[in-house]
């Protein structure tokens, strides 16, 4: 006759080990690292996070595909047609701010910081169009998966310093108002925000490769 005990054992010795605790690929459930890669669910306008197997199949950026790949390309645009008059024609709060083409929407949107994480702006197309027109350098986006980031310093003595503006990869610009999100203290984000942008701009600025005009 079995026992509890028997049956207790049997179970006991049958049982699978747990499997370690980590983040997983959001397609196949492959565990993947902490540094790892993105793809954008265009339609759902969601990044995941997967595999190098599963990244490798939506890499094709001319392929008609629900899914984007987010390459690794940083570069720097200096000199670029973005001057503060443009800037506030553009309507947006804060001095930093990331446009990128949604092919969903078939048009360029603007996101910027804040407390909240990332707010959509109701960017002025017209606005936009036209630094679009003055710099050919926006046209190396590729929709869904790039981005421009744009840092416009303050006024230092009445002079307009330059803007900042770099290509990123999409999920870099998430990241940065994510971590942001944490900082964020006040009506203008405070002191530890500030100093977390000055190091975040500084970080792409060493990776971009510099594109002239």
């Amino acid at each position: 006759m079995t026992s509890p005990y028997d049956v207790l054992t049997r179970i006991t010795s049958n049982r699978r080990a747990a499997e370690p605790a980590g983040e997983r690929c959001e397609m196949c459930s492959e565990a993947i690292a902490d540094e790892h890669q993105h793809v954008v669910d265009v339609a759902g306008r969601q990044l995941m996070c997967v595999c190098r197997a599963c990244y490798l199949l939506f890499t094709d950026s001319n392929a008609e595909l629900r899914y984007r790949a987010v390459p690794d390309r940083y570069l720097a645009f200096a000199d670029f047609a973005l001057d503060r008059r443009a800037w506030d024609a553009l309507q947006i709060p804060v001095g930093v701010a990331f446009f990128f083409t949604n092919s969903e929407l078939g048009r360029t949107v603007a996101f910027y910081p804040g407390p909240a994480g990332a707010c959509e702006s109701e960017l002025d197309l017209e606005a936009w169009n036209a630094i679009s027109r003055a710099d050919s350098r926006v046209g190396l986006l590729t929709d869904d998966v790039e981005a421009l980031l744009v840092r416009v310093p303050e006024s230092q003595d009445g002079e307009d310093a330059g803007p900042q503006t770099y290509l990123v990869p999409i999920d870099a610009c998430y990241e940065f108002v994510g971590r942001l999100r944490m900082l964020w203290r006040g009506f203008d984000g405070g002191q530890q925000a500030r100093a977390f942008i000055d190091s975040f701009f500084a970080q792409i600025a060493a990776r971009a490769v510099e594109t002239p005009p």
